[in-house]
């Protein structure tokens, strides 16, 4: 059970280890673009290729969606990233009930963004966790986790990438020990939550240390994305760094260098960020020397509304 291509790597190791994967249940596909056409999800994609059998159903809270599921006569249900809350009945199933793969070391960020928000908050190290679901979310019994440390320029694209990797080799020795595994109780006094992003949230705030707008920009990535104001036009940063800085009399936003592939801009606490990758409004993303070449930014003059 799972929609992104997060989950991809899951399927495509449960099928390599031979277990027989009876039904790949995956969100309804969705008109996208600007045609609007139906997309698949990759999850689908996968399983279509493969020949398994897909179900996407509407709504799962129905007793029709019940009867259809508990026929499958399945061991175990494998959640990653399906994005849909079970409802207990789901979970209890089967013998083995649901093992759910997810993208942080709980009981740290339970929720819909694990990954997005361990780059945002600044952590060194995040991870996975194959747990035993339960009705509440992300509470159930951890059975195995793997540790990671997250690299000081990865932006949250290139580590979703890494721990599904990952991930599929914890769930695969999970289902292996399955037996053998004592499930080990989250403390619910250490849980911190990841909430689904807003778009609102990538907003810059340039009064925050460079450090922390250098987070958002590696961690709101593919959205919201960390953008600001720049001559009435939203402006996006793809990349960026955070540059050591000399005590400087200036204003948060404002641009403090601006010439060949220098692009710098002042924040909050002393601190500044070079800007590395751009995109302004209605225009491609580009590097920092195209952008001052092609924009002209002056000195002095602030970014945000």
């Amino acid at each position: 059970m799972g929609t992104p291509h997060a989950a991809v790597a899951s399927l495509d190791r449960l099928m390599l280890d031979g277990h027989e994967v009876i039904g790949v249940y995956t969100q309804p596909d969705k008109p996208s673009g600007r045609g609007n056409k139906i997309v698949f999800s990759p999850v689908k994609r996968f399983a279509i290729d493969h020949d398994l059998t897909v179900l996407q159903p509407a709504k799962i809270k129905t007793s029709e969606a019940l009867a259809e599921f508990t026929a499958l006569g399945a061991e175990v249900a494998v959640v990653v990233a399906y994005g849909r809350i079970l409802p207990e009945t789901f979970l209890k199933a089967f013998p083995m009930g649901a093992i759910n793969l997810h993208f942080s070391l709980l009981p740290k960020y339970r929720g819909a963004a694990p990954v997005n928000w361990a780059i945002v908050h600044g952590d060194q190290k995040t991870g996975v966790t194959a747990m035993q679901m339960d009705p509440g979310l992300d509470t159930g019994a951890i059975l195995m986790q793997q540790e990671t440390e997250i690299g000081d320029d990865e932006t949250s694209i290139e580590l979703m990438q890494r721990l599904s990797s990952l991930g599929a080799d914890v769930l695969s020795e999970t289902l292996t020990n399955y037996k053998s595994i004592i499930p080990r109780k989250q403390d619910n006094a250490e849980a911190t939550l990841a909430p689904i992003m807003k778009k609102e949230d990538g907003l810059i705030d340039w009064t925050l240390s460079a450090p922390d707008i250098s987070n958002r920009v590696r961690g709101f990535q593919p959205f919201p994305t960390a953008f600001t104001l720049f001559h009435g036009k939203k402006l996006t940063i793809w990349r960026s760094n955070v540059r050591e800085l000399e005590p400087t009399i200036g204003r948060p936003g404002e641009i403090i260098e601006a010439v060949k592939d220098q692009f710098a801009v002042l924040c909050g606490e002393n601190s500044a960020l070079e800007l590395k990758e751009l995109q302004l409004e209605g225009k491609r993303r580009v590097n920092a020397r195209d952008f001052v070449n092609g924009v002209r930014p002056d000195v002095g003059e602030l970014l945000g509304s």
